[in-house]
């Protein structure tokens, strides 16, 4: 599994005109799922986001999580993460899982971040989103599973 997180200061998600996720403070995930990929990357990748060092103390480092400080996270299903652009100039999709594999992987990542008392919010698995986000810092980061 692969993700792009960004620390934000709230972000969006809206399905045609319908708002479907929103969140403050917190991490917007894009989340991305290979074909290879197995329960395990599902639950690794919650618990290595929810926990990452990435918000400021008030020594302005980075040594605080999500959990820590108590942020939300909106998470949106990215299939194009997993885009190969090595050959060629159209992106090749043969890494990314299928939509059986990649909902059930998707859903457990969301629970997972449940289960560590996160707010989670979604964007519509295999729709056509558009995402809003007001980038705290910013931070970025990208982390993956293997």
């Amino acid at each position: 599994m692969r993700a792009v997180i960004q620390r934000v200061t709230s972000s969006s998600v809206t399905v045609g005109d319908e708002l479907v996720g929103k969140i403050g403070k917190g991490l917007l995930v894009l989340l991305g799922v290979a074909t290879s990929d197995k329960i395990d990357d599902a639950k690794y990748l919650a618990d290595k986001i929810v926990n990452l060092r990435i918000f400021e103390d008030e020594n302005h480092k980075l040594n605080r999580s999500l959990f820590d400080m108590g942020g939300e996270m909106l998470v949106v299903s990215q299939f194009t993460l997993l885009g190969d652009c090595k050959k060629g100039r159209r992106p090749s999709f043969v890494k990314a899982a299928p939509f059986e594999l990649a909902n059930e992987l998707y859903q457990q990542f969301i629970e997972r971040v449940r289960q560590k008392g996160v707010t989670v919010k979604t964007g519509r698995f295999q729709a056509r989103m558009e995402v809003s986000l007001i980038n705290d810092g910013p931070v970025t980061l990208i982390v993956e599973s293997k």
